[in-house]
């Protein structure tokens, strides 16, 4: 892997444990020579990635759409900055510059960016590794529900296999080196309707 897209809250949360984490990440993938693909904010989590990446003399490609641009919460220290339209853009923008994907701790807007890669992984859009950095328990709850969609017929086992998770960054970045997609991707058919 030469890039990973890391997906993360705009903000720092409730446990300074988020914010370290999120800059220990940032510092690892530079001294294993991996760039960073972020959001392009200098506040919150997304902001402790990038200055972890940075102070380790990592690549840190931030993409930004233009009007969060305007409100002055673009890094002004990274390698790149692109600067997109859309929202749809930046997802599509990040996705081509990473060979994977690791979400951090977050809210909305980083649960949709991490399930859109997962919907376009299992329509075979791509095959690239998709992880959760599971930092204490935040996403335990989700992992949980992620079983239940399996139980209830909502999702395929295989599918669900997608989603790789772990309390530790070294761990995560193992699973993703070892992953291989599912061979089938998930194509709509009268059965499935």
């Amino acid at each position: 892997m030469k890039r990973i897209v890391v997906f993360c809250g705009s903000s720092s949360g409730t446990d300074p444990v988020y914010e370290k984490k999120a800059y220990e990440t940032g510092a690892l993938l530079a001294r294993l020579g991996i760039g960073l693909v972020y959001g392009g904010a200098r506040v919150g989590l997304m902001g402790a990635v990038a200055d972890g990446a940075l102070a380790n003399g990592g690549e840190v490609i931030g993409v930004l759409p233009q009007f969060l641009s305007g409100k002055e919460l673009g890094h002004k220290g990274l390698t790149d900055l692109v600067l997109v339209d859309t929202m749809h853009e930046r997802k599509t923008k990040m996705q081509e510059l990473s060979d994977g994907v690791i979400s951090l701790p977050g809210g909305f807007g980083t649960m949709e960016e991490m399930f859109e890669m997962l919907t376009w992984g299992q329509l075979g859009l791509h095959k690239k590794p998709v992880g959760i950095l599971n930092v204490a328990g935040f996403y335990d709850e989700l992992i949980n529900f992620t079983h239940t969609m399996v139980d209830r017929g909502f999702l395929k086992k295989e599918n669900r296999e997608m989603l790789l998770s772990s309390d530790t960054i070294e761990d995560l970045l193992k699973q993703m080196r070892e992953y291989k997609a599912p061979a089938n991707p998930k194509w709509i058919t009268k059965e499935t309707t």
